[in-house]
């Protein structure tokens, strides 16, 4: 290896002194943010997490996750939200398939009580809290290799492609349903509450079907979007959820692991409140509740 590439590896690692902090430093920075925080304990996982680089790749392990996203909303309440919306995957995704039909698993996902949220907060309290939420489903939609469609009123919209693998689809988005409740419970409630913000919960629907993909307009950079039952479907389901409840059509059902599907009970339905039918059986559209 050349000498000059010796140099500019080492350069690039002196650029980022944070990840190389010896104990001593970290606990200097440890004692300096919390000096900076307002009388608002950091619990020292939150803190390890600041110290070093918020990882932008797959997490699997769900502590380091849930420290991490307690890291990312303390740094917002703290020094402002930074969030970029996260939808230029889906956008780039789309355009490859515009005019075709793709088989989807659509995820909905509506935060609770945003309605009487804006009645009651503050609007810069409140778009504090439909940031956060939009960005942390967003990240552990990205996590599970999903992609976010779009972002509507509270609500975020994101689908898995299921043309090549239904069944790992369909369990990818059900795991992913799981692990954002667990993520606004473990990761971001605990720090809202120190800012005496409330607590945020979620109602997620999903459904998987076929949905044609269209461009309005001509242009390259005209707007891409879905159609498909499956996606109105899935708006309709979440609607019927408890917070923090997941529910699931029977197509969704049929696709996941067996082990994971023992977690589901079916829905019991009156049909005044409940009446879709199946596209492919005209029978009623069967619904299954995560019970754990």
């Amino acid at each position: 290896m050349d000498t000059d590439e010796t140099n500019s590896k080492d350069k690039k690692t002196d650029s980022r002194p944070d990840l190389a902090l010896n104990t001593e430093q970290k606990a200097e920075h440890k004692e300096n943010l919390q000096k900076g925080s307002s009388d608002k304990f950091i619990p020292d996982e939150i803190m390890d997490v600041l110290l070093d680089e918020v990882s932008s790749v797959r997490v699997v392990d769900t502590q380091t996750y849930v420290a991490e996203t307690q890291a990312r909303v303390w740094k917002a309440l703290k020094r402002g939200l930074q969030f970029e919306t996260t939808m230029e995957r889906s956008d780039r995704f789309l355009r490859k398939h515009v005019n075709s039909k793709r088989r989807l698993v659509v995820l909905y996902a509506d935060l609770v009580g945003s309605t009487m949220m804006s009645r009651t907060l503050p609007v810069d309290r409140l778009a504090t809290i439909i940031q956060t939420f939009s960005q942390e489903m967003s990240f552990a939609i990205n996590n599970f290799d999903g992609y976010v469609l779009k972002y509507v009123g509270d609500a975020v919209i994101a689908y898995f492609p299921a043309d090549t693998n239904y069944y790992m689809a369909c369990d990818t988005a059900v795991n992913c349903t799981l692990s954002m409740i667990t993520i606004l419970q473990q990761g971001i409630n605990p720090v809202l509450n120190q800012y005496d913000y409330p607590e945020l919960k979620v109602k997620i629907g999903l459904d998987v079907g076929e949905h044609s993909v269209i461009q309005y307009g001509r242009y390259e950079k005209s707007h891409v979007d879905i159609l498909g039952y499956s996606i109105s479907m899935a708006s309709k389901i979440t609607a019927l959820a408890q917070p923090n409840q997941v529910i699931i059509s029977h197509s969704v059902y049929n696709g996941v692991h067996p082990t994971l599907r023992k977690k589901f009970s079916e829905l019991q339905l009156d049909q005044k409140v409940w009446n879709y039918t199946d596209e492919s059986t005209g029978e009623i559209y069967r619904l299954y509740a995560f019970n754990g």
